[in-house]
Parts: structure tokens; sequence; C-alpha cells
């Protein structure tokens, strides 16, 4: 495919301008009143306009209106950071409202957080992605995280399943450690770090936990930045072995008050089916697989050819996963304030229901603060933000809504009963469960969740300033899930039963920093140096009462006969450090920055408790040199930068070098449960980076490509031991290294720009590549079956596929050792499982008042489907009806044992493997701003409708339900919603 990308994604942040001392003028005053918009025709606040040849200025407020006097024959200067400068003559004119364009060079001057200070694109030596409110707020999800798939170069997000809630996975420049836990990025919200780790639960969110950042409010979010390579990584030490992801909230505005209103509903679905049999199809694939097994049918063995009804249809997915969920939101803001205070207050209610059968529900209500407020003198400043989200979760617990359930076959009986209740009879008769037992268990997980911070900075002298930056969370999870025994066979004898479930997560943490910046001549120094004070507690029990006397009563504990497997876990983690960063700017064009921080962790013995990382990044904007600019006219900018340092990891577990201990029951005594290790140190992660940036054509074309390499070594893992030693693991440092590499590309373009009409692109695609490339004697380690050196950490080690036996018809692969079993040993197909590359494409028009953008993103890999076993009792593929007539490349229709060994067997080599690369519309985005002639009589200053789509249309050649998650059935949810956006 030929992508032709001709286009750039303008973004802008609001910066206030101040008004400047006013001048004397000699010539008559008049009153100028306007507006100011962009080219969507949205208000633009914090504009300066300055008279020209003076000092004299105001800026627009949250309206984009301003309010000057000025002689009748000046000019007026309308500047803003990301647009370009506009000079237009007053000519006795009292009222001028003007719409600023773009620029695409002035957008290097936006300012990006860097973490600890603020860069700019233009002047970053590190690698830093973004994205901003305007490309996330509108998408209907929960965590922001999912709102970031395409939208970023080297930052992976599968999400973790259809239900609402759950934890998707982020993998940012790949996988760097042998461990799940090991490869969380760090989250840092407004300053304030928060536990990446997904909460437990007993619910149908048990396969991946709860998000931790369900709570926060997607609308509310000014940016997101995610800090990749070392340079901009290594100032956090050991917590930014894996990335970090940088969430900012918004602020108020200086100028003004206003009201903001944003609703949007709408309905979500299940986008992809299985192609399934029909019942006479079924039938006739069962009955060809008595044929070839010569075994006469019995109700025992055909409950579905002798006693289920033949003539019966249902569709088994249109059952299971074939409803709609309907998707609302509210969303209120009020902000405003004046030269010295800010200040932005606002709350959001989410729901979402689901595509399952039942009454299952998410609902979110959200509140936040932000106040600014900065001195008179300009010295002293303040910021507050507080943001504190409640969720509770009504899903099922314990129940069959999965693929087992979709693939029954078609002519199976009724679920329910028609009083409501699960039928059993016709189960029971064909010695099955209901494949919906446990239906009517509830699960009812409920979390609170404060973020807040304040930040204090001084300015004792010029260029030298004291800050202080404070920090508290507060997470909450309590779950109960009810399990009466109307959910499971009456003949079982089941009692009423509940299973407790909280965690609760604490931490606090103070960074007292010392900031200086000086000029001396054409030499720019930004000093930094900073201690960092953190404690979190962890607290976890779960617990199982049993015996209830109703179902009314459970989950009231006084009321249960007994509870049982009662387990509690605490753990208190301390963290401290020093840091420090120079950055040196020549003439705005050189740069170097230089990053260290000293880490100390509780979760290390005494001997091995403190470690250094640190980095360096360059940066040369070449085209600021003459001989360039004369001799390569049409580059309007190049720079060439590149990184080099090391991180760390101590994400494990607590006292891991301590020997471990509980209580017996009922004895007073204790017994070993953790074998100590005061030995093990710190995971290192040093990481390297070459990037080049350029633009042409007056910056309308930006390019970006960069290369990377992370090697993780002196791997942290849970060490398996043999069940003689009585401990299953021991905390230990492997001598492994695991290497990420890749290329990533970036470009964005400002393709077509009339007075009416505008049109941007901007893509990314990203080459990953994950090798383990060192690992001593593995041969010897447990982990002889899992890896090969050389080859990526996510691998299947598989049989090789021989093809169907001539005489049997059945699959069969090779015994390599030829010792007449098969078993690791003979697997000697490796098969990389990770994608091969990835990215997206987004499109921005304008034309007057309407807005178009929509997102594609792509992604290139193999996929396993494995829905191809014909023969026994459960539907199947209707590709393997090629097999009724002998001719195909499935297997004799089978359900003798041998054909299911078969099966068992293919199932592990390349066989099932299939391509399952595609092409999906990620976002799309219709909206239309009502003009304000039509809006002055009703009060109201904007008003915006909008409609948005997502995961509308997915092209691929994956026969599975989603080739986003290829082996784990339902992933990504289409939805549609519509909505408007007012503005008081």
């Amino acid at each position: 495919m030929a992508l032709i990308i001709i286009g750039g994604l303008l973004l802008c942040l609001p910066k206030a301008a101040h008004a400047a001392s006013p001048t004397p003028l000699l010539l008559l005053q008049q009153e100028i009143t306007g507006t100011v918009t962009d080219q969507n025709g949205l208000p633009i606040p914090g504009v300066s306009i300055i008279l020209k040849d003076t000092k004299r200025g105001v800026v627009t407020n949250l309206d984009g209106e301003y309010r000057i006097t000025a002689p009748a024959n000046a000019t007026l200067v309308f500047s803003y950071i990301g647009y370009k400068t506009r000079e237009v003559p007053i000519d006795g004119r009292e009222v001028i409202n003007i719409q600023l364009e773009d620029d695409i060079a002035a957008l290097g001057e936006v300012q990006i957080n860097a973490g600890y200070y603020n860069t700019t694109k233009r002047e970053s030596t590190g690698n830093i992605a973004r994205v901003t409110a305007e490309e996330i707020e509108n998408q209907p999800v929960i965590s922001p995280l999912q709102a970031l798939q395409g939208r970023m170069a080297g930052v992976e997000i599968t999400p973790g399943g259809s239900h609402p809630g759950m934890a998707a996975t982020i993998r940012i420049r790949g996988t760097n450690s042998l461990r799940q836990e090991g490869n969380y990025p760090l989250y840092i919200i407004d300053g304030v770090p928060v536990n990446p780790t997904p909460i437990e639960s007993s619910s149908l969110m048990s396969s991946t936990g709860i998000d931790p950042l369900n709570n926060l409010d997607i609308n509310n979010i000014k940016s997101i930045e995610i800090l990749k390579d070392a340079d901009a990584t290594a100032i956090y030490g050991s917590r930014g072995a894996n990335g970090v992801i940088l969430i900012t909230t918004k602020i108020g505005y200086n100028q003004g008050t206003g009201l903001d209103v944003r609703l949007y509903h709408g309905g979500t679905t299940a986008p992809q089916r299985y192609d399934l049999l029909n019942t006479q199809q079924y039938l006739a694939v069962r009955k060809k697989a008595f044929e070839n097994d010569g075994v006469e049918p019995t109700e025992r063995n055909a409950y579905d050819l002798l006693i289920w009804d033949q003539d019966r249809y249902t569709d088994w997915q249109d059952f299971l996963f074939g409803g709609t969920a309907e998707t609302t939101n509210a969303n209120l803001n009020f902000s405003g304030g004046n030269n010295t205070t800010s200040f932005r207050f606002g709350t959001s209610y989410f729901s979402q229901g689901t595509i399952y059968p039942g009454d299952y529900n998410y609902h979110k209500i959200t509140g936040n603060l932000n106040l600014n407020h900065r001195s008179e003198n300009q010295k002293f400043n303040l910021n507050l933000s507080l943001n504190y989200g409640v969720d509770t979760n009504k899903m099922v617990g314990n129940v069959g809504f999965n693929s087992t359930t979709a693939i029954l076959p078609p002519n199976a009986p009724e679920i329910f009963n028609e009083d409501g209740f699960l039928a059993w009879e016709q189960w029971e008769r064909a010695n099955l469960d209901n494949p919906l037992k446990g239906y009517f268990n509830e699960s009812n997980t409920q979390t609170n969740n404060l973020i807040s911070n304040i930040s204090l900075s001084y300015e004792v002298i010029k260029g030298l300033q004291l800050k202080a930056n404070m920090g508290y969370t507060y997470y909450d999870a309590g779950e109960l899930r009810k399990q009466p025994k109307r959910s499971y066979n009456p003949a079982d004898e089941n009692i009423h039963s509940s299973s407790h479930y909280k965690t609760n997560r604490t931490s606090w943490i103070i960074e007292p920093q010392l900031i200086y910046n000086t000029n001396i001549n054409q030499l720019t120094i930004e000093a930094l140096l900073g201690t960092t004070f953190q404690e979190n507690k962890d607290q976890m029990e779960n617990f199982q009462g049993r015996g209830y006397a109703s179902e009314a009563l459970i989950g009231n504990l006084a009321a249960a006969e007994s509870i049982v497997n009662a387990r509690t876990e605490n753990n208190d983690y301390r963290y401290s450090a020093i840091f420090s960063r120079l950055g040196f700017h020549w003439d705005k064009k050189y740069f170097l920055n230089l990053t260290g921080r000293r880490d100390g962790s509780s979760r290390f013995g005494p001997s091995n408790r403190f470690a250094n990382f640190g980095a360096i990044g360059m940066a040369w904007i070449f085209t600021e040199e003459p001989v360039i600019k004369n001799s390569l006219p049409f580059l309007s900018f190049g720079k060439l930068r590149g990184s080099y340092g090391t991180t760390g990891n101590d994400q494990i577990g607590d006292y891991g070098y301590l020997d471990a201990y509980e209580a017996t029951t009922g004895t007073g005594g204790l017994y070993p449960t953790g074998l100590a290790n005061p030995n093990y140190s710190w995971e290192v992660n040093k990481k390297l980076e070459v990037g080049l940036e350029l633009s042409f054509i007056e910056n309308k074309l930006h390019t970006s490509l960069s290369y990377y390499q992370n090697r993780s070594s002196n791997q942290l893992v849970g060490y398996p031991l043999p069940a003689i030693t009585g401990f299953t693991t021991v905390q230990a440092n492997l001598p492994a290294t695991v290497e990420n590499r890749g290329w990533e590309v970036e470009i964005t373009s400002q393709n077509l720009e009339t007075t009416n009409f505008r049109w941007q692109t901007s893509f990314n695609i990203s080459f990953p590549k994950n090798e383990l490339i060192s690992y001593p004697d593995i041969e010897q380690s447990s982990y002889a079956n899992t890896y090969r050196i050389g080859y990526p950490l996510n691998i299947s080690l598989l049989y090789e596929y021989t093809g169907l036996d001539p005489e049997t018809g059945f699959y069969t692969v090779k015994d390599i050792n030829e010792d007449g079993s098969l078993d690791y040993q003979d697997r000697s197909i490796i098969k990389d499982q990770n994608r091969k590359f990835y990215g997206g494409i987004n499109n921005s028009f304008s034309f007057k008042n309407f807005s178009l953008q929509f997102l594609w993103q792509f992604v290139k890999q193999e996929g396993r489907q494995t829905l191809f076993s014909a023969g026994r009792p459960s539907n199947t593929s209707v590709d393997v009806l090629s097999a009724l007539e002998g001719d195909s490349k499935y297997q004799k229709i089978s359900q003798s044992s041998r054909a299911s060994q078969a099966y068992n067997y293919v199932i592990n080599t390349g066989f099932p493997f299939e391509d399952a690369s595609f092409l999906r519309l990620k976002t799309l985005s219709l909206s239309y701003k009502i003009p304000k002639k039509l809006l002055k009589q009703i009060s109201i200053k904007n008003c915006r409708l909008f409609m948005h789509g997502q995961n509308l249309w997915t092209l691929t050649d994956f026969t599975g339900l989603d080739p986003e998650i290829p082996n784990s059935g339902i992933g990504n949810l289409r939805s549609i919603t519509g909505g408007l956006e007012i503005n008081f």
C-alpha cells in the first residue's frame, strides 16, 4: 500500500500573555472590541494583542474576546504560540474580529512536560511523544490509556477485553523484563506517582485485573506525554526502565469565567463474529463423525442427535455477545480567574452497560479541582490539583461468558426456563452442566481514588527558585461476589456463599527542589537539584463466607455459618532519591542535557539498597548554521539528536530479601513461607538512541526518524525451585540480557489550506525487535522450555507439522528425536508472536463550521485460530465442511481419541497460525459549530454538535473475533455516540 503523507497535526496549548505597562498616546483614542478564533471558528483564549511599536496590550479572555483602547490609525499585532502573527490596521473600526492561522514552525515552541522540567519540541534532546485533549476527550473509553492506540510511535496498547474496566496492557518500546509485573511503565499524574499494577478481582475482570486509571475523567486531561529514551527517563532512575507516562490535567484561564457542558450518548456492540456451522451443517458433520468412526450413536455419545431438537437453531454468538451496551457521559466544568489567580473545578458522570445477557453495568463519577496562584511580584507560585473518582462495576462472577459458550451446538436447548431460572433437565440428560452456571452470581466492585498534589515555588533571587512538590494518593477497592445456590444445579446441594476482596493503597511523596537558570551571552544554563521521599502502603485481604440462611443475607458475614480461606497481606515500601539535571544551550543551536539520580529502595537488602542511574542527551539544530541555511533553502528545520544512559527496575515484591513466616492454625507456631536471598540487586536498563528531525516547505512537512536500542540485564525474577525445597520460588537475579531495538518514523504535514478549508495529516509507524541476546547455561535452568537465545521473549515452541496421515487421515507432527513420544524435546519450531510493525494515520479536515477527524490504526502480525476441530459435540468453522468430501487440508471428521490427540498436537504447530494483520478505522469524529449569531439570543457563547465512532470497521483476513488480541476473543467494541458541547 502506498501511503502519501502530506499533512500535519497542529496542536497548541494556551499560554497567558500579560498586559504590559501603558505608554502615552498622542492621538485620539477609541475603543476596539472583537473576537479571535482559530480556523475551526473556535475562540482562542490568551491571545496577545499589542499596539504596534508600543508595549501596551491586552489578552483575550476565555471566549477569545478582547477590548482595547487605541488610536484610530494605529495597528494591532495579534500573536499566540502555534499561530501565525497578524498585523491588522484599525482604520477607524470599532469591531475587529480576526482568525489566526496555524503555524507549524511556532508549534515547536509549545511547552511539553518532561517531568521535572519543561522543554519544547524544538529544543528537546530526548524522545517525548505527546497527545492533547482534542485527540482523546470525546472517545467513549474508561481508561485514558485506551485513547492512545495508534497515536504514538513505539507505544503498544492492547485491550484487556470487552468488559468495562478491564486493565489494558501497555508496552513502551517492548518487553524488558522476564517478569510480567516488571514491565509496567511509571504513571505520573500531576507530578504524583501512581501504582500501575492492576487490582485483583474475582469477577469477569479477573484475567487482567482492574485498571487503576479507570477513575480519571478523560475530559479533564490536558495532555499525555510519554517519555521513551534514556535522556527523558533517566531522571526517574529506577522507575523509568519501562518508560514514563505523564498525565497533566486541565487548568483554569487567567481572564474571565466560563461554564463548559459536554454530553454524549450512544451504543456499543461487538463488531465481529465467527463464521460457524448452522444446524443442518452441524448435524451433517456429527453424523459423518459417527460414520467415519464406525460407532453407533447413543443418548450418551450423541445427545445432540438423539435427545436435542434436530430443527432447533440458536445463534449462540448473538445470544452471548449480541447485545447493545448503552454509553452515557455528562461533563460539567467551571473555570476562570484573573492575572494572578485561576481556577477550574468540575464533575463528570460516565456509564456503560454490557453486550452480554444480564443487567450488568459500569458507573463512574469524578470530581476535579485545580487552583493556580501567582503573587503580584511574580515570585511566589502555588498550584493545587485534586482528582477524585468513584466507580461501581456490577459484573457477574464465575460464569461462561466466553468463546466456549459461543461454540455450543446450534441445536442446544434453552438456557432459561419460562420462569427465568436456569434450565437443567435437558442438559442433565446429556450429562452436562448448564453453560451459564453461575449466572445469578453478582459481583459488585467499587473503587475510590484520590490523587492530590500541591506545588509551591519561590524565586529567591533572579534565576534561583526554591520549589516543593507534595502529593498524596488514596486508592480503595472493595469487591463482594454473591453466589446464591440458584445459580447452580439443585441436584448438587449447593449452599449460599460469598467472596470478599479488599485492596487499599496509600502513598505520599515529598520532593524539595532547587532550580537555577541563567544566561551568559549566548549560553543558557539550566540546573536542577532535588530529593525524593516516598512511602507506599498496600493492604489486601480476601476471604469467603459460607452457609447463609437465605439469599437476602449473602454478604452479611454475621449471618454466615463459617468464614474460610482468609488471607491478608500488608506491604510497606519506602523509596528515597537524590536527582539532578544540567542543561546547556549555546546560541539556540547546540544542546547538552545531563541527568543523574541515586535511588534507594526498601525492596533490596542492606548491601544493595542504593544504585546510581544517569544519562546524557545531545542535540544539534544544524539548520541554524549559516552554511546550511544558504545551501539548503528548502530545509526549514533540521535537528540531529542522540542519548545514552541507564535506568533501573525495582518492580518486585516487598521483603523478598527476608525469610517469611506465617502462623499455624490453632497451635501458635510458625511455618516458613518465603526463602530469603539478601544478595539480589537492581535490574539495569541501558538505553541508546539516535534521532533525526527535518522540516520542509516552510515547515509544512515535518519528519522524525528514531533508532533505539535498550538492553535490560541482571534480570530480577522469582526463580522456580523444586518442590523438595518446600518453596515454590526465590527472588534472584538471572544472568539474562533482553534487548529491544527498532525504528520509529513520524510524519506530520499540512496538505491544503485556504480561507475556509484545511486538511492536515499525521502518520507514525514503528518497527520493533525484541531479543533474548544472552542467558548463560539456559539449558540447565527452569526456563529451558520457555525461551531461546536469539529470539524474542514472546515466542511459542511448536512441533513441526508433517501433513495428514494417508492411512488414518489425521494430523501428524514430527518426532524429532524419534523416541516414540512427543514432548518439549520435539518442539523445534520457534514462532515469534510479536508484531512486525504497527502505527496509525490521522487526518483532520475543517470546512467553515464543519470539522472531520479520523484515525486509521494498522498492525502487521500473526495469530492463532483453533476453531477447526470437527466431529465432537461443539460448533466449529464452516471451513471444515470441505472435510465432508475428504479433499481438505483438515483431518478426517472424527470424535475418536486418536482424532482428539492429533488435534491437540496440531494446534501446537504452525498449522493454525494465520495472518492477523489489520487496518482499523479506530476513530471517526464529525462536528458542527453553530454560528454565533444564532446563539446570541439565548445567551450561549458557543455550541458544537458532534458524532463519534470507535472501532467502526476492520479490514483483516483473520477469521477470529478480534485480530488485535488474536488468541483471546473479543477485545475492542464498536461504539457510536452523539452529543453536544456548550460554552456559557
